[in-house]
Parts: C-alpha cells; structure tokens; sequence
C-alpha cells in the first residue's frame, strides 16, 4: 500500500483542531501514528495528500468526518481487570463503605461512571465486580455503571461484548464460565446479565456540560489523561468534581496524578482519590 506522507503545516493543522474538538493533545512524537492511523482512509477517499482530507473534514457540515477521524486516531487498547488493585480496593473498601452509609438508605443505586470505556473491558470489569460484590448479600442497592467513549467503532464492541480468547485471558476461568456465553474456540460475548448493568454511550470530554440528571458515588477514568495537556486535564478533574457526590472515589490510571495543587479531591493511595467538598442529591 502506498504511503502519504504527511508535512509539519499538514500535522499541526490536524493536531490543532483536534485539540480544539476533543482535547487529544498530539505532540510531535505522534506524527508518525497519525500518519499511519490516517493513511488507508484517506486512500479510500482518492485524496492524494492530508492537506485535501483536511480540508474535506473541515468543510462537513455534519461533524461526522471529524468524528471519522479522531475515531480513527483514538487509542482504544484495554484488558480486563486492569492495574487490578483499583477493583481490590473497590470492593474490599469502596462498596462496603457505600452499603454502610446514610446514601444507601435515600437512594437505591450505586451510580458508577466508566469514562473512557474504550472497548468495553474496564466496564464489564466493574460490572463482574459489582455482581460478586452484591452476589452474597441482601442488599436494597442496585449498581449501574455508564460507560462513555469519544469513538463510535470502539462502543461498538463494547456493545457487542464479544472478546477473542487472548482478549478474555485476563479473566480469571471460573468468571469467564459464570459471565460469558463461551465459545469452543476461548472466545466468548458478555451475558446478558452484565449487559443489562451497563450503559454504554458516546461522550466528548470537551463539552462543558454533561448530560447526567444524577451524581455519581464513583468514577473510573483510567489512562484517558495521559492523551491530554495540564490545562485540559485540570478543567476535566474540576467537571469531575461537579458530577461526583461528597465522599465519592475517582480513579486514574497508575502512571497518572492529579498533581499537588488540585483541591478537590483527597490522595488516599497511588491513582486514587476522595471527593472534597460537600454536594446534595
């Protein structure tokens, strides 16, 4: 397949606007994945340089090619329980502490956001935890997770819920049996009864306001941060705080933080912290 290349005008113009749209910050070391990434798509247009698919996107009215692109360009890699101390402490500590304060008795969910869900796993991971959790105890709560991503094709599989065998490997085999219709072959799709847990749905992060009616007692976005500079990691932490109920958990990924100067949230271990300041249902 023949390569277009891509020069130092046509790349900034590419990073700019999506860094404008989505908050995606490309430095100079992502050039060649942009390049890459973009490349078979703009060949199926018949566009023989970047500087005409640019210009196409610029020009749709719709807003869909933009999303085309930034789809095309997202990073969507995940696996099931991933940095799997996070889901340790979620049920060793989080959702006791939950099940035994005033908020179980004036509202029966636990609402959980998985923001930048990717292809589904971290999700499915939440809601696996969730029913073994909940499995043995007679309890009122009843959990539901929604899980948010910019790109279409990845909800798509997330919605699908079907994972090869080596996609499956990190769950262990006894839960792959009890949640995965499996198939012959190692693969298999989630059950139902996970699916049912689980609300899957596009969001950008760059909106300034999210359409969620509840708060949430717990937030999940891990490794999304990373793609993002200060500026726009800070203003997404301060929406965080806004959506998330007092004494309400976020998690980041391990190679994330917060930084020393956020006073929203309280450090209690390595990528996890505390909702600070006090908010009403």
């Amino acid at each position: 397949m023949n390569m277009i290349e891509i020069n130092d005008k046509e790349f900034r113009k590419i990073s700019s606007l999506v860094y404008d749209r989505f908050g995606i910050n490309l430095t100079e070391k992502k050039k060649a994945l942009v390049r890459g990434r973009l490349n078979k798509l703009i060949l199926s247009l018949d566009f023989s340089s970047f500087s005409e698919y640019f210009d196409y996107v610029t020009k749709d009215s719709s807003g869909q090619k933009i999303l085309d692109m930034v789809d095309k360009i997202s990073t969507n890699h995940s696996y099931f329980f991933r940095e799997k101390d996070h889901f340790t402490y979620l049920s060793e500590t989080v959702l006791p502490a939950i099940c035994n304060s005033p908020r179980a008795d004036n509202d029966k969910k636990i609402r959980i956001w998985c923001a930048g869900c990717a292809n589904g796993q971290e999700a499915y991971t939440l809601a696996i935890v969730l029913r073994e959790f909940f499995g043995d105890r007679n309890s009122q709560l009843k959990p539901a997770i929604l899980a948010t991503d910019i790109s279409v094709t990845a909800l798509k599989n997330a919605i699908e819920g079907y994972y090869t065998e080596e996609g499956l490997s990190g769950v262990p085999k006894n839960l792959q049996q009890k949640y995965f219709n499996m198939n012959k072959d190692g693969s298999g799709t989630a059950k139902k009864e996970l699916k049912d847990m689980i609300l899957f749905k596009r969001l950008n992060f760059m909106n300034q306001n999210f359409p969620f009616k509840n708060k949430f007692d717990i937030v999940f976005c891990r490794n999304v941060m990373i793609y993002f500079d200060n500026e726009t990691k800070d203003q997404l932490v301060t929406k965080f705080h806004r959506y998330m109920l007092d004494k309400s958990w976020l998690f980041i990924g391990h190679s994330e933080t917060l930084g020393r100067s956020n006073n929203d949230f309280t450090y209690i271990k390595p990528s996890t912290y505390l909702r600070v300041g006090s908010v009403s249902r």
